[in-house]
């Protein structure tokens, strides 16, 4: 990855957080520290959905979490408004940056334009950004991941599981980004077994018509494709994944979850018997690594990706039913050795 010199921590804020984000959405802060000091460190801007998705949102935040335990110094977490413009996303960043607060992430790839123009205003701070690859600056990390590779080994599971000899795939909102996950899948399905049929939808054109954030939308969608004869069903929809596990859990077919560790979330708690894993990115591990490089003067920036050889994409094995089944686990290890390899090569569109 391309690296700089240190990046010097901007200036201290002249006014309070909450008032100079009031108008950017709701605002959390903490701090590690109980000598006085206002050294600032990691800020992160959420994505749709907000904190609470059980998805990549809270991903980031324990990546924060991290930081402000190892670091001992004040943190930000900043929540999205409902029918935000660019501009509001770059004053947020900005908000961010003029206060002091290095690194500063956008999580999500919503953030795009707006971190462009906010790291090109404050080039002395390092900016981070989940999910795209297009902002090439000295100052951007650009946090991405080989979804699609995470999501064979999801399809790999989903074709060994059903009994039906179909699965479903519900996608948050028809972009590329989502495209990744299903074209994984799909052929993680199709290369398992060729007579298992992929029944794909998606939730929405747009993130501003909330496909990521209508556990709704979700659930109906799961539904139908259930009504169908899918028994294994995954979903890449942020927030509008619960609703997905929650249809899965009440018609006792499987889900897979997506981004974190979903039979681990305390809010999906009562439905993780019907979880059957989740095609993991370690987001946390990408937030904190960016604060830390940060923090020992050696800021990351460029491209830093996240794929099954370096262990930042894969499956969860929280469920038992799932650990323990040897021939799914064999399965799943062949399909992994043979990505990593090169052998097989898994589509991203």
């Amino acid at each position: 990855m391309r690296r700089i010199s240190r990046i010097t921590v901007a200036g201290a804020a002249t006014a309070s957080l909450a008032l100079a984000l009031s108008a950017c959405g709701g605002t959390s802060t903490s701090s590690g520290s109980d000598d006085g000091d206002d050294t600032k460190g990691l800020a992160i801007a959420y994505d749709v959905g907000g904190k609470g998705d059980q998805s990549f949102n809270d991903a980031a935040y324990a990546g924060l979490e991290k930081a402000q335990k190892e670091f001992g110094y004040e943190t930000a977490d900043i929540e999205p408004t409902d029918g935000e413009t660019n501009a509001d996303k770059e004053q947020r960043l900005v908000s961010l940056a003029k206060q002091g607060y290095n690194p500063v992430v956008g999580v999500g790839y919503a953030y795009a334009a707006p971190l462009k123009a906010a790291a090109e205003r404050y080039p002395d701070t390092t900016f981070g950004i989940v999910d795209d690859a297009t902002i090439e600056a000295k100052n951007v990390a650009d946090l991405v991941y080989n979804e699609e590779q995470a999501s064979y080994l999801a399809g790999v599971a989903a074709a060994k599981s059903t009994k039906t000899k179909t699965v479903g795939f519900v996608g948050g909102v028809d972009n590329p980004l989502i495209h990744k996950f299903q074209a994984g899948y799909e052929q993680g399905v199709k290369e398992t077994d060729p007579k298992v049929k992929v029944v794909a939808q998606y939730l929405t054109q747009t993130a501003e018509e909330g496909g990521f954030a209508s556990p709704d939308k979700g659930k109906t969608a799961a539904e139908g494709q259930i009504e169908k004869k899918a028994d294994v069903v995954y979903a890449a929809a942020g927030l509008s994944g619960q609703g997905v596990i929650e249809a899965a859990a009440a018609n006792k077919v499987w889900a897979i979850g997506v981004d974190s560790d979903q039979y681990k979330q305390e809010a999906l708690a009562k439905y993780k018997d019907s979880i059957l894993t989740s095609a993991t990115k370690d987001v946390a591990s990408a937030v904190y690594s960016l604060a830390k490089s940060v923090e020992d003067g050696k800021p990351e920036t460029g491209i830093v990706r996240g794929d099954l050889k370096s262990g930042e994409v894969g499956l969860s094995n929280s469920n038992p039913k799932f650990a323990d089944d040897a021939e799914l686990q064999a399965a799943i290890k062949t399909a992994k050795e043979k990505i990593i390899s090169g052998e097989i090569k898994v589509k991203s569109s």
